[in-house]
């Protein structure tokens, strides 16, 4: 059992220093803005709109408090409970013996723990949630390239191994689904509605479109920022 830890343990390790690899001063600006929370509000916002929009309000505020559920359960399981449980150090974190072979972006390292990531698990718990409720097939697609690249930045920053991301997909999943089918118990005339009308919603480009204007505003700030080299920004 303990030469097969070591070799997962090994192998996260070399997945992780290949994904880190991959940078240059562009990208770096890129992947600390995208992995921030607050400039991702817009988009949230957007999404929120579309749902009240096309839903019975009761229907979608009980979808709303599912999804801050959502959040606060992952957050809670992760950092809460497991991080200061299990005490897995971040590879950016000048105690852990790979550090010096870890790339740092805007000299950010995170705190001390990073066993699940909390970022993986609140984004892709709010994904799954959205895409058992919308069944539409543009914005799943778009809901899933954004988790990926939220989950990626968490590896190319430095601050998570893949496995840290991967469990925390993990809890992600798990508790959109508990919530999903709770609500299904709870109010299963509305769930029926998002089934029904999911693959034709009202505005459904608004979430696409305010996240594709949120990635092409980063694009474009990132190169600003890579020309002059600001590092104050993040700061």
């Amino acid at each position: 059992m303990t030469d097969m830890l070591n070799t997962l343990e090994q192998a996260d390790t070399q997945l992780l220093l290949f994904l880190n690899g991959f940078h240059n001063s562009y990208w770096d600006y890129f992947m600390m803005m995208y992995s921030s929370r607050f400039v991702w509000i817009p988009f949230y916002a957007s999404f929120l709109y579309v749902m009240f929009r096309n839903y019975d309000w009761r229907s979608a505020t009980k979808c709303l408090v599912a999804i801050i559920a959502i959040v606060v359960l992952c957050d809670q399981t992760t950092s809460g409970l497991i991080k200061p449980m299990v005490e897995r150090l971040r590879p950016s974190n000048t105690d852990n013996p790979i550090s010096p072979m870890v790339h740092i972006v805007s000299n950010y390292r995170g705190g001390r723990y990073g066993f699940p990531s909390s970022h993986a698990a609140n984004a892709w718990g709010m994904v799954f949630f959205a895409m058992y409720l919308a069944r539409n097939r543009k914005l799943n697609l778009f809901l899933l390239a954004w988790a990926i690249v939220m989950a990626y930045s968490r590896a190319y920053m430095g601050v998570h191994y893949p496995g840290d991301i991967l469990v925390g997909i993990f809890f992600g999943a798990l508790y959109a689904t508990l919530c999903y089918y709770l609500l299904v118990y709870i109010d299963p005339q509305g769930i029926e509605q998002w089934k029904t009308t999911g693959r034709q919603l009202h505005q459904s480009w608004l979430p696409i479109t305010m996240g594709s204007l949120s990635v092409l505003v980063m694009l474009t700030v990132a190169v600003f920022m890579a020309a002059t080299q600001i590092d104050f920004f993040f700061n």
